[in-house]
């Protein structure tokens, strides 16, 4: 899709979530006013905090987010999650209007990216291949000729540590 080297930070946005006024603005704001995708990243935040945060982006938009994804900087790793929602199940609970329409976030992949500073160039180690984004939760319909999922391969996650870094 053309994107190699666009994902970069032009600004950043704090957006408070508290919790009645949040909670309030998200369910006026109207259908198709939230991104499905929001970025939750942090280097003094623990990835508790970045966790809450998540949910928060979930809950806030009455759930139009589809996928959040967090990136902890810590020390000499990056470590990359991607949440997406799906419908909780309770065993032996009937069925009602309530249970069906309870999502809860699911940790779909994790990824770690360590940054090696003993090799001359510095070097990355990416785990588990590459950051896949789904298509129809990105763009909220099937992917039509040419258009699939978005895939961003070992190579362009250790582009994407160097840029990391190089900001640090």
């Amino acid at each position: 899709m053309g994107s190699k080297k666009s994902w970069r930070d032009v600004a950043s946005a704090t957006r408070p979530a508290q919790q009645g006024h949040s909670r309030r603005r998200g369910r006026e704001a109207g259908k198709g006013a939230w991104p499905t995708l929001v970025i939750e990243a942090g280097v003094s935040q623990t990835l508790a905090q970045l966790r809450i945060g998540m949910r928060r982006w979930f809950s806030m938009s009455n759930h139009e987010v589809k996928i959040v994804l967090l990136a902890k900087l810590d020390g000499t790793t990056i470590l990359l999650e991607k949440w997406e929602e799906e419908r909780a199940v309770r065993p032996g609970a009937t069925t009602t209007q309530h249970s069906l329409q309870h999502q809860e976030p699911v940790l779909r992949q994790a990824i770690t990216i360590t940054r090696d500073t003993t090799t001359d160039p510095i070097s990355y180690h990416v785990t588990s291949g590459a950051f896949v984004l789904s298509f129809r939760l990105l763009f909220l319909r099937d992917p039509g000729p040419g258009e699939g999922d978005l895939a961003f391969g070992v190579r362009e996650l250790e582009e994407y540590a160097e840029d990391v870094w190089a900001q640090v």
